[in-house]
């Protein structure tokens, strides 16, 4: 398993940094919706679709969703921000159903219509929100690069203090593993990033009381995104979303955490102008 999380993790790296900063910002957009039309897939699964034209019917809407907002974004000059607050609002709902999560097993009826709704809400606004932030200008695809990489160095962050001071279970029904000690471990390595970046990035002195602040509000949302996958997992007897990256899962496990990241961080861009 080790084996093949290193080989994939070899390949998956340079292609990601490579699409990053290689493809325009178009071409991005058209790859992340081929990306969330395989989450759509995967999360078909996680709310109990078992029959392929059902799970293919999911996708489809997923699709449609995501065309959709794709030709309402060249209409309506104020769609980034509705569509991005709309999804900040929404993962302020999901730290809830993880809060209240009592261990239930299975989906069925109402609850598999409320999971395609939440999938919904889930895959096309990361697909939004990763696009937009890859168009913002020049610096576009280093804003993206960033984001990726913070989400990246909070997962080690929260992994290694986890490991050596972790005590007190942030949602033990959810995710047994995930620690209080490991959420500050991975606020504190963002932190260090984000002064980084905030140096490269040539932001002023003022800009760190609005920077830091969103990149540790980033870091802290993108663990409601890791735990509701996991919600969802739990509830169907799931380990991995899927298998389409060898010894990493599937694509949703490698997202999850972005789904609720993205649309924070480039709300928090957008509104403060940092971009042009």
């Amino acid at each position: 398993m080790l084996k093949q999380r290193l080989i994939t993790a070899a390949i998956l790296i340079p292609l990601v940094i490579w699409a990053i900063f290689s493809l325009s910002s178009s071409s991005i957009t058209k790859l992340l919706a081929v990306l969330a039309l395989v989450a759509a897939w995967e999360w078909s699964a996680m709310i109990a679709l078992k029959r392929a034209d059902l799970r293919l019917g999911y996708v489809v809407l997923i699709g449609l969703a995501i065309a959709l907002v794709g030709a309402l974004s060249e209409i309506f000059a104020s769609l980034p921000v509705l569509l991005l607050s709309s999804a900040v609002v929404w993962w302020g709902l999901a730290l809830m159903l993880v809060l209240r999560y009592g261990g239930e097993q299975g989906v069925a009826g109402s609850v598999r219509l409320k999971g395609a709704l939440i999938g919904i809400w889930v895959i096309v606004p990361w697909w939004y929100a990763m696009s937009t932030l890859h168009g913002f200008g020049q610096q576009g695809p280093w804003w993206l690069f960033f984001l990726i990489l913070l989400t990246a160095v909070a997962d080690s962050g929260a992994y290694f203090a986890g490991r050596r001071w972790g005590r007190r279970k942030l949602a033990p029904r959810v995710s047994p593993g995930k620690t209080i000690e490991g959420v500050m471990g991975a606020l504190a390595a963002s932190l260090f990033v984000a002064l980084i970046a905030a140096w490269s990035f040539g932001l002023s002195f003022g800009d760190l009381f609005w920077f830091l602040p969103l990149c540790l509000l980033t870091v802290a949302v993108s663990v409601v995104g890791d735990l509701l996958e996991s919600l969802f997992k739990r509830r169907v007897g799931l380990k991995d979303s899927g298998h389409i990256l060898p010894g990493h899962g599937g694509i949703l496990d490698r997202i999850d955490s972005h789904t609720a990241a993205a649309p924070l961080f480039a709300l928090g861009l957008t509104l403060f102008g940092s971009v042009q």
